[in-house]
Formats: structure tokens, C-alpha cells, sequence
């Protein structure tokens, strides 16, 4: 070794093991107590062992009490983990680069900084593996101060050339990388001599920082030391581009490996399958199955995942019979995947025998079956499927309750949705994020706006991610409520949350069920001015909405004429209705023309034309428009809705006689109509009276 790089590494010695390893979370394999922990994926079953520990007086071993804060962390518990790591009196450098983990992976890049502050003022030593995270957590603060002087105390100790912070700080200094690239040069020119090792630790650290630049800059150094033979560095490099969505370079690194196991070939097709690219991870999946590779267990979920994406059931039905033959269909996960599938696939009769067959079921297996009939609108079947999954004695978990709030939204089951809310309560289930926004979602849609709001309220200012934003600002928008739309939209900025495509999309609406042009001006022109977002067809949509609305027919025109794509069914709709509202017949039928074309099959296109013409004298429009439908056997699907008494969910559609009840209905329904034109009568004597009163009046 040369002698500048032993002086180096020695100046590093009491501060840092010379030949660092990478911090990981797996338990040791002669520590069964750790293995336990890992193995814990409800947050009560973990509690539960928790307390143990503390009866036995274990809470305090910095080994155990680190897998601890990783394992309440992954289960979205992250005050726990931070009571956890406070309760040890004397905790050492693995257990605050435990908790430091936590905070960066959970977005808590302030605490990272104040955390790693806190040990450094202890005289605890930080390793390797804390400043990847503390120098990410500048950089997404933009706290450039801190970012220096961290890069400058590195740069003082010679960490530079420790393999996993050198990249990182090629990413994260300043001046253009410039500093950046003088480490890597320093790397190359002979102070850092990597082995797959430590280029392994580089390429997992770009990945735990979500960095594809420091994954590019390993990239380069595996180039450098000619190290891109070695099958372990070259799984590692494809392994960090497709976890980091880079799948072009992905690809071309899989096809320079010298040779590829069934461990690579499955890496490359997930690769595929997780970036939507469904289509290439099924070609690959042939590909390898032609190279003599075999396939297994690992090969079959990505694969049948991206038949799924691509909604063919009879490459679904051929991959379900591979499965079968390569015997991979010994595991639940196979049998929950290939229920997903055949849901995607419009197959759920198919989907729901397979379940049945199934005499392992997991939780996930019943939330892909829940799924399966929401998602085909089989919305009491989906409720029944729960009903049975209490009764077999299955704990519903967080995922199958926002699987079935659509259902229960769907039929206006406003008790189902309260007592999903209460249940998710019970069970610690409204620590996720995700839980609350799918209720706070579930509220509004039934009508429910205070509770929404309690529940956006209730949530933590910085737990409050954009989703949440959007969710609420679009409830208040569909109740028409402009105000609270844009109060919210101020709060929101005011968070430093940056609005996005949705944000937009929810204030408009508003602007449309309220009537404020202007205001809807306003919005769209902060849109594409401030935040540079470009809008889409629902947002051009929303504009013609409005302005036709407010009988700017031709201003909503022009608006179609700019637009720098094709306009679709959704813009073309509001502008006819519009032409209907203000009786403009020409564009009418310009608008009409283009949405039979797009739409040949919807009957209440013809429908909205026809009337359009009557209401201009235009009968022989309305004749052909009635041809139209009566040769194409069209009929327009008539509207139906869903009111919830005591529980039960009554269904009624316009002229429908079918309920029980019905006879009764309609008598209080003429009762109120009886009662308002009586009221409206009475409203307009009071008026000719006061108008009289009024004319008499004599005024000095």
C-alpha cells in the first residue's frame, strides 16, 4: 500500500476503523432476541416484546434497543423509536446512527441535524455511516452553512477517502461539484484504492440516499479500478440503477455482465415491472426463459405483476400454468399476486375461485380480493368479503381498510366509514398517514366535511404531505366552498409544501361550482407563471367549464384553440353544455362533431345535441339525432344515488317504483312541492304588497 494512504488511514484511526463496514439492520444470526424483533410486523405485537425486555432489563442493551428504533420505525412508529432511544442512558455511535437513520428515512431532515449536533457535543464519535445521512438532510434543507462546514470537517480529517462518504461529498458540495470531482480525482489519482467491497457499501449508500449522482460517481470509480467484472459489484451497480429508476443505465449494465444467474435476470425484470415498463419485463422474462436460466419464485411476482399492468388474461392464464408447472405456487405471496392479476384482467369470478382455493391465507390475500371487487364496482360484495375476513378471525390492517373505504363511499355508508374510523383508532391503525387521508377522503365524499376537516386538523403541520393538502383543498372544492379553498391553498404555501398539478385541479373546480371567474383566471395564470406546472386536460377542461358557464362561450373557445395538445372528450363536453346554456348552435355543432367522433357509443353526447336543436327550431337535427340512437341501439344510462337511514343503504334511480316504500316517497315529495309553490306564491304577494306600500309612500 502506498505510504500516503497508511498515513491517511492512520491520521483516521481514532476516530474510525480502518477498514469500515456498512451499517446494516439485520439482526446478528447469535442473537435470537433481535431475530425476534425483525420478525414483528404489527406495532402491538412488537409492544408486547418490548415490555418484556423491560421486565428482563434489557432496555438498555444498545444492540437490542437499536433494532428496536428500526423495527418502530418501519412500522411507521417514529415518536416510538425516538422514546426508545431516549430511554437509554448511555447510548453509543451504532445506536445513534440507528436513530439518525430513522429520522432521514422518515423526512425529519431538521432532527437529523440536531440529533447529530447532540452527538458530536457528547464526544461521541459519529462513523462512516452517519454523514451520508447528515449531508442529504442539508441538502434537502438547502442549509448550505451546515452543508460546508460538514464537507470542511471531512475534508480536515482526510475522510475523503473513506468509501462511503467520498461520493456523497462529490454530490453535496458546492461550486458546481467542483470540490466534488477534486475528491474523485484524488480518488483516481492513487489515495483511495477501492476494492468490491467498498464500492458495494458506496453503491447501498446511493441508494439509502436516494442519490443517483453519488451511484453514477461509484459508477465511475468501478469503471476506474476495473472492477465491473467482478459479478458482486456488477449486481450491486444494477441493483442501485433500478432502485433508483435510472433503467436505461440499468439495461446497459445488464447486458455488459459477463454472466447472469437467476439472481440478475430477476433484478432486471422487476427493474422493468416496478418503472411501468411492463411489456420489456415480459420480453425478458422470454428471454430468459430461452437462455435456460429457470425461473423462480422471485421471477413470477414481477412478471405476473406487469400481465396485470397490461390487462391480458391470456398471458395471465399461461404465466398462472408456469407457475404451476415450475412448482413456485407452493407460496401464498404467488397465489395473492395471481388474484391481483386476474382482478386487473377484468377476471374476478376467476380471481375469487382462486381465492377460495387457497387454504393459507394471509391478510394481504384478502385485501387483493377486497380490492378486486372495488375496483369492478362489486362494492357489497367487497363489504360481505370483510365481514367474513372478521369472522375467520383476521385482523384488518391498515391497507385493507383504505382498500374498502371506496365501497362504503360508493353506496353513501357513512356508519361503515365511522365505524372503519373507530376501528383504526382501536388498533393504533391513525398513525398512518395514509389511513387518515383515505378517511379524511371518505368524510367528504359522504357529506361529512366538519369530520374531514377534524382529521386534517389533527395531523401534525409537518406530518402534512402534499396528498393531504390536495385531499382537503379538493373536498371543500366539490362542496363549492371557494373560501376555504383558498385559505387552505395560503396555509399551504406558508409550509413551504409546493403546490402541485392536483392543487390546481381542486381550486378550479371550486372556482367552477362557485361561479368566480376571476378568481379561476387568477389560478390558472399562478399555475403556469409561478410554479411552471403545465396544465393537462383536466385542467383546460375546468377553464372551459367556467367560462362557458359564465357565458364567456367564445373566450372558452379560443381557450381550445391555444391549447398545445389535441383536446379530449373532457374539454369538448363542458363547451357543449355551455353552447346549450347560452344558445349557440354553430359551435355547438362543432363541439358535437368532435365528441361523437371521440365518442361514438355515448348516447348522452346525441342527447345534449338533439336538445340544443329543439330549443333553436332545428327539427330535422333532432329527427337525425333520434336516428342516431334508434340504429346504434343507444340508451342513455340513467342517473341513480344512494342515501343512508339507520344503516341501511336504500338505491334510487329516476322514475324508479322498485323501493318498498316508494308510494310514500313520492306523496311527501308532491307534499313539498305543493308546499314550496304555496310558499313561492305567498313570497310574491308579500312583494306586490310592499311594492304598493312603496309606490304610496310620499318622500319630503
Amino acid at each position: 500500500m502506498p505510504l500516503h494512504i497508511q498515513r491517511s488511514r492512520l491520521l483516521l484511526t481514532p476516530f474510525f476503523p480502518p477498514k469500515p463496514k456498512p451499517y446494516t439492520t439485520k439482526p446478528h444470526p447469535s442473537n435470537p432476541l433481535s431475530s425476534l424483533l425483525h420478525l414483528c410486523k404489527h406495532p402491538l405485537h412488537l409492544q408486547q416484546i418490548h415490555a418484556r425486555f423491560i421486565l428482563h432489563g434489557l432496555h438498555q442493551n444498545p444492540s437490542l434497543s437499536s433494532t428496536l428504533i428500526d423495527t418502530y420505525a418501519n412500522l411507521g412508529h417514529l415518536g416510538t423509536s425516538q422514546q426508545v432511544f431516549r430511554s437509554v442512558s448511555d447510548p453509543n455511535t451504532p445506536l445513534y446512527t440507528s436513530f439518525l437513520r430513522c429520522l432521514y428515512r422518515c423526512g425529519e431532515y431538521e432532527k437529523t441535524l440536531l440529533v447529530f449536533q447532540e452527538m458530536v457535543s457528547k464526544s461521541i464519535h459519529p462513523d462512516e455511516c452517519v454523514y451520508p445521512f447528515v449531508l442529504s438532510s442539508c441538502s434537502q434543507l438547502l442549509d448550505d452553512v451546515m452543508g460546508k462546514m460538514i464537507c470542511g470537517y471531512l475534508l480536515k480529517l482526510g475522510f475523503d477517502c473513506n468509501d462511503f462518504v467520498g461520493s456523497d461529498l462529490a454530490y453535496y458540495s458546492n461550486d458546481d461539484n467542483e470540490q466534488g470531482f477534486r475528491i474523485l480525482n484524488r480518488m483516481r489519482l492513487g489515495r483511495f484504492d477501492p476494492d468490491s467491497v467498498d464500492l458495494i457499501c458506496m453503491l447501498r449508500s446511493s441508494i439509502d440516499l436516494n442519490s443517483l449522482n453519488a451511484g453514477r460517481c461509484a459508477h465511475s470509480l468501478v469503471l476506474v479500478s476495473s472492477l465491473w467484472k467482478d459479478m458482486a459489484v456488477s449486481t450491486a451497480l444494477l441493483t442501485m440503477y433500478s432502485k433508483l429508476g435510472s433503467i436505461k443505465d440499468a439495461r446497459l449494465v445488464f447486458d455488459k455482465m459477463p454472466e447472469r444467474d437467476c439472481f440478475v435476470w430477476n433484478l432486471m425484470i422487476s427493474g422493468y415491472s416496478r418503472n411501468g415498463l411492463q411489456m420489456e419485463a415480459l420480453q425478458l422474462l422470454m428471454g430468459m426463459v430461452r437462455s435456460g436460466v429457470r425461473a423462480d419464485l422471485c421471477t413470477a411476482i414481477p412478471a405476473i405483476s406487469s400481465i396485470g399492468g397490461l390487462k391480458s388474461l391470456r398471458w395471465g392464464q399461461q404465466m398462472h400454468a408456469h407457475v404451476i408447472r415450475n412448482g413456485s405456487d407452493y407460496q401464498v405471496s404467488v397465489y395473492n399476486s395471481l388474484i391481483g392479476m386476474y382482478c386487473d384482467c377484468n377476471s374476478s369470478e376467476t380471481a375469487r375461485r382462486l381465492f377460495d382455493l387457497v387454504t393459507n391465507k394471509t391478510v394481504v390475500s384478502w385485501s387483493a380480493m377486497i380490492k378486486g371487487y372495488v375496483n369492478h364496482d362489486c362494492f357489497h360484495d367487497a363489504l360481505a368479503l370483510l365481514t367474513k375476513m372478521k369472522l375467520e378471525g383476521f385482523r384488518v390492517d391498515s391497507v385493507t381498510v383504505i382498500n374498502i373505504l371506496p365501497a362504503c363511499v360508493n353506496i353513501g355508508a357513512l356508519e361503515q366509514v365511522k365505524n372503519l374510523h373507530g376501528y383504526s383508532i382501536k388498533c393504533a391503525l391513525d398513525s398512518f398517514v395514509s389511513l387518515n387521508t383515505a378517511l379524511l377522503i371518505s368524510y367528504a365524499k359522504c357529506g361529512c366535511i366538519e369530520m374531514a376537516r377534524k382529521l386534517f386538523d389533527d395531523e401534525e403541520v409537518d406530518n402534512k404531505d402534499i396528498i393531504t393538502w390536495n385531499s382537503m383543498i379538493s373536498a371543500y372544492s366539490k362542496h363549492g366552498d371557494w373560501f376555504h379553498c383558498r385559505e387552505l391553498y395560503s396555509q399551504m404555501k406558508q409550509s413551504k409544501v409546493k403546490p402541485d398539478h392536483v392543487t390546481f385541479l381542486g381550486l378550479l373546480t371550486s372556482c367552477v361550482n362557485s361561479g368566480f371567474v376571476e378568481e379561476g383566471r387568477e389560478c390558472f395564470k399562478e399555475m403556469t407563471e409561478t410554479y411552471f406546472c403545465q396544465p393537462n386536460q383536466e385542467h383546460y377542461a375546468s377553464m372551459v367549464d367556467l367560462l362557458g358557464r359564465s357565458g364567456h362561450v367564445k373566450e372558452a373557445s379560443e381557450l381550445i384553440n391555444t391549447m398545445p395538445f389535441k383536446p379530449d372528450s373532457r374539454v369538448w363536453g363542458p363547451l357543449l353544455s355551455a353552447c346549450k346554456m347560452h344558445n349557440e348552435p354553430k359551435l355547438a355543432e362543432l363541439a358535437a362533431e368532435k365528441l361523437m367522433a371521440m365518442e361514438p357509443k355515448n348516447a348522452g353526447n346525441y342527447i345534449l345535441i338533439s336538445n340544443i336543436y329543439a330549443a333553436a327550431g332545428k327539427w330535422d337535427g333532432v329527427a337525425k339525432m333520434r336516428v342516431f340512437l334508434r340504429d346504434r341501439g343507444l340508451k342513455k344510462v340513467p342517473g341513480c344515488s344512494w342515501l343512508e337511514i339507520n344503516g341501511k343503504v336504500h338505491e334510487f334511480r329516476v322514475a324508479d317504483r322498485s323501493h318498498l316504500n316508494s308510494d310514500d316517497i313520492y306523496t311527501t315529495l308532491e307534499n313539498l312541492e305543493l308546499e314550496i309553490k304555496d310558499r313561492e306564491k305567498s313570497s310574491k304577494r308579500n312583494q306586490i304588497v310592499l311594492l304598493k306600500e312603496f309606490s304610496e309612500c310620499k318622500f319630503v
